[in-house]
């Protein structure tokens, strides 16, 4: 059990792509059936404008937390090289993935603290 949370309690859901992110993060927010959403993927930079229209539409799960109210952790790597997806996907960069769970745990925390002392 890490953070209080047991693995019971932790339901996957496997998205197409980066770009559907926050399609799925709203459909997952408004079944209220979660106290938060961890976004995760990665982006790759190409020889196109491709990597921008689909790192800007997966950074839109920002929203999804704003209009629904549930805290939704932003883990979408955007990198030049698989190496560097690899070192923030838990090599030498450290885990970014893990960063976003975590803060989307405290920011369900906080949310129920705010609400507790309305």
């Amino acid at each position: 059990m890490a953070h209080g949370i047991e693995e019971a309690q932790i339901d996957l859901a496997y998205c197409p792509g980066a770009f559907e992110l926050p399609y799925a993060a709203q459909r997952l927010a408004l079944t209220g059936r979660y106290d938060a959403i961890v976004a995760l993927g990665c982006v790759i930079r190409g020889e196109t404008a491709h990597f921008d229209y689909v790192a800007g539409e997966a950074a839109q799960v920002g929203a999804v937390a704003r209009e629904t109210g549930v805290p939704v952790g932003f883990g979408v790597l955007t990198t030049d090289t698989v190496e560097q997806a690899l070192d923030r996907a838990g090599g030498k960069a450290g885990n970014k993935g893990a960063e976003a769970m975590l803060a989307a745990i405290e920011t369900a925390r906080l949310a129920r603290a705010i609400e507790e002392n309305r």
